[in-house]
């Protein structure tokens, strides 16, 4: 019984604890928002109505520029980086009707086995008609393209031979995952710039009220082969912004 009493006394004299805490469940961690880039292709003044230009897409007057302008300036505000191309050929490019006597501008030709539409002289290095017309402090770079005189380049990533631009890389280095892609033409150098881009592996989205085609009929099979390849094709700005992370509802 004493020995009973000695350890209920000596018990006493213990400090008191408290239940250890239960461990917390970490958070649960969110996938990380997808990194997006802007492409705007060739906005150039001998594509555009607006300017007169030498190959004038339809549907390029002021109002499209001024509608062009104002979306990739929100885009800029936003924070995301923006990617111009520029056609910028030498006076003897291939694609140049009047660098093959006897033939007519839009006439198709098969030059070295691939088919080559031929097109007025439009955007020669250093002339008024290969300017681009928006901002330059828009953009984070501008690629230039269809610089060898002897491949077309309709992409922004890689000309006709094959040779690549500066496109891909600047959007490795700056950990790019997504592009929404819109310019003239949709049916020639929006088409191949988004394709590409899709087969490089980012994820694509066109525009198409940013977007003008040089013809109805291309315009919608261009459409349809950037669907076929996984391009998630839109109408308007407001549905190609990167979507934002969810918030987790409260329990």
């Amino acid at each position: 019984m004493t020995s009973r009493r000695s350890l209920l006394s000596l018990l006493a004299l213990l400090p008191l604890t408290t239940s250890a805490a239960p461990p917390q469940t970490p958070p649960t961690p969110q996938p990380p928002t997808p990194k997006t880039a802007v492409i705007v292709v060739d906005i150039q003044g001998d594509f555009t109505e607006a300017h007169k230009g030498s190959l004038a897409v339809p549907g390029t007057d002021a109002t499209y520029l001024a509608a062009v302008a104002a979306a990739t300036s929100s885009l800029k505000a936003a924070g995301l980086p923006i990617f111009a191309t520029q056609d910028w050929h030498p006076a003897n490019h291939i694609s140049f009707f009047s660098n093959h006597p006897g033939r007519k501008p839009f006439e198709s030709i098969s030059l070295n086995g691939r088919t080559q539409v031929l097109w007025p002289p439009h955007c020669i290095r250093k002339s008024q008609g290969a300017n681009l017309l928006l901002d330059r402090n828009l953009f984070s770079a501008v690629v230039q393209k269809g610089k060898d005189k002897r491949y077309d380049s309709y992409s922004g990533f890689k000309d006709d031979g094959g040779s690549s631009t500066r496109m891909e890389s600047l959007l490795r280095k700056a950990d790019i995952s997504h592009v929404i892609v819109y310019g003239v033409a949709t049916d020639y150098c929006v088409r191949a710039t988004a394709l590409d881009a899709a087969a490089a592996g980012f994820h694509v989205t066109m525009i198409t009220d940013l977007s003008r085609g040089v013809a109805p009929a291309s315009t919608t099979q261009a459409l349809a082969d950037l669907k076929a390849k996984g391009v998630r094709v839109v109408p308007k700005l407001s549905d190609a912004l990167p979507p934002t992370p969810s918030t987790p509802t409260p329990r």
